[in-house]
Parts: C-alpha cells; structure tokens; sequence
C-alpha cells in the first residue's frame, strides 16, 4: 500500500478594504459687507387747510338760540347771552364766521437711506508646512 502522503493545504487569501477620510481645506472664501449712505430726493404733494375767524357783532334780540349755520362755505356760529331785564331776554350778540381755506403744495427733501454691497472673495487653500523628522543629532 502507498504510503499515506500529508494533505496539500492551500491557503486562501483575501484582501481586505478599509476606507478612511481626512479633512482637507480646497479653498477658502471672504465676504465683505460694506455700507454706504445714499441722499435720496423725496417729493410728496401736501394739503394743508388754514380756517379764518371772523367775529361779527349783532346785537338783536331773539326768541330762542339760533341754530349752526352754512351760507356760501362759511360756517356760522351764533353767540348769546342772557340780558336781565324786567324780563329775560335773548340777544344775539355776535356770531363767529369760520371760513375754511384748503392750499396744496409739493415739497422736496433729502432723505439719507443705508446701502449694503457684498463683495465676495475666492481665496486659495492655506498652504501646509511641510514636516521634517526629528533629527537624530543629539547636541
């Protein structure tokens, strides 16, 4: 019988990945801000309204207190007063005319505004020293 021979191992082998990542800077950016202000011209219509007084006297006697009236746009307010007398009566004493008057104009002003540019910066990576090894020279 043939003598019995020592099985053939035959390894098997297999690569193994490992994955790894470092942090490396590619490139950089600055953004600046700056601000300025600007002189704008504002222009607006404005309507003003100016009311005129006019004191009138009257001096007449009524029966009772005249109502607030209107004639032609001027508004009129009767004043009176109680006279004593032997007997009460109204007199008219005088009567308040306002007069309304409207005026439109248009204005002119500088109005200072704030303004914002951005100005925005590519910058190239910052450069890593190279590293030596220690030396092996010992004082």
């Amino acid at each position: 019988m043939p003598a019995e021979t020592e099985p053939t191992v035959v390894p098997v082998v297999e690569e193994v990945l490992r994955a790894s990542k470092t942090k490396r800077e590619t490139g950089r950016v600055r953004v600046s801000i700056r601000t300025e202000t600007v002189e704008d011209m504002v222009e607006a219509r404005l309507r003003s309204r100016a009311a005129s007084v006019e004191r009138v006297a009257v001096g007449r006697e009524v029966t009772e207190v005249p109502q607030i009236r209107e004639e032609d746009g001027v508004l009129i307010v009767p004043v009176v007063e109680e006279v004593l007398v032997v007997e009460r009566r109204l007199v008219l004493k005088e009567e308040i005319r306002l007069r309304q008057t409207e005026s439109e104009e248009t204005v002119q002003q500088p109005v200072a505004r704030r303004v914002q540019h951005a100005t925005i910066e590519r910058l190239p990576a910052a450069q890593e020293e190279p590293t030596s090894p220690p030396s092996t020279n010992a004082p």
